[in-house]
């Protein structure tokens, strides 16, 4: 009978091979096993790759960390109550009331997490700085109020009023807006007047003398406004985009529509966040 034995040969690479071999009668295993060569098996050599060395930057303990955004406003538990004195552009003429602007000042606020009230308006169409001080006496407001606007004057000047009346009557309005924010002027805020000359309704009249006019009786409203340390708006560059813009006038091809009130709101709403987060 043949005998078979087994051998585990050692190659480089640390591999094992195993070896059967079938040997005869009276022959030595050893001695076959000893006639084998060696197999040589080549075993790639792999370069290490080079390890990303992480450059650490230290941190310095005297810097302090990044302040956070301030919010508009703290949030209050009781509501913030908000007052609109005007004429056709706060009563919003020709849109829908949810389109007027002091409505929609008050959903951007309420975006901003803000607790407001909807707004009290005291406006009419046609109301000049004379009427609206007769209409606000009519309504008896019931302040404090928390926000008070006041957009005025476009009457005054559409019907040829002394500019120097102006001046008083808009300074008598500014004093009773301020009464009414509880006698804080920091809760107040002006709006400039539009210009109807470049609508167009303004253009079947001289509509250069128009919007110098309105230049005018902002430069009176602004410097008043200024001069009482309270906030003015400037709107009436928005309103001059109506010729390259038909969608910023309402159907009346006179007064401002609700996408216009929009542009307005987005040029108010910084600087009210900042207004109600003064004392």
């Amino acid at each position: 009978m043949g005998s078979s034995c087994l051998r585990l040969l050692r190659v480089p690479g640390f591999l094992l091979i195993l070896i059967f071999v079938a040997c005869g009668i009276g022959t030595a295993c050893a001695e076959l096993l000893n006639d084998v060569e060696p197999v040589q098996i080549a075993v790639p050599t792999t370069t290490p790759l080079a390890q990303p060395t992480a450059t650490m930057t230290p941190s310095s303990t005297n810097t302090p960390a990044p302040s956070p955004t301030p919010a508009c406003a703290p949030r209050t538990e009781i509501p913030l109550r908000f007052l609109a004195l005007g004429d056709s552009y706060t009563i919003g003429e020709s849109v829908a009331e949810s389109e007027r602007w002091p409505v929609q000042l008050v959903a951007a606020l309420r975006q901003e997490d803000i607790n407001i009230s909807d707004p009290q308006i005291i406006a009419k169409t046609g109301w000049t700085t004379a009427e609206l001080t007769a209409g606000i006496k009519q309504a008896e407001p019931q302040g404090p109020y928390d926000l008070v606007s006041l957009l005025i004057g476009v009457n005054n000047q559409y019907r040829g009023l002394s500019q120097e009346a102006y001046r008083d009557e808009f300074v008598d309005l500014l004093n009773t807006a301020v009464s009414l924010a509880n006698n804080n002027p920091n809760r107040v805020f002006v709006v400039s007047i539009p210009d109807w000359g470049v609508t167009p309704f303004g253009q079947n009249r001289d509509f250069r003398e128009v919007s110098a006019a309105i230049d005018t009786f902002n430069a009176i409203n602004r410097e008043e406004t200024e001069q009482h340390g309270i906030i003015y708006i400037d709107i009436t560059e928005i309103s001059r985009r109506v010729p390259d813009d038909s969608s910023l006038i309402a159907g009346d091809g006179l007064h401002p529509s609700g996408e216009m009130y929009r542009l307005w709101v987005e040029e108010m709403q910084p600087a009210i966040c900042q207004l109600l987060l003064e004392k």
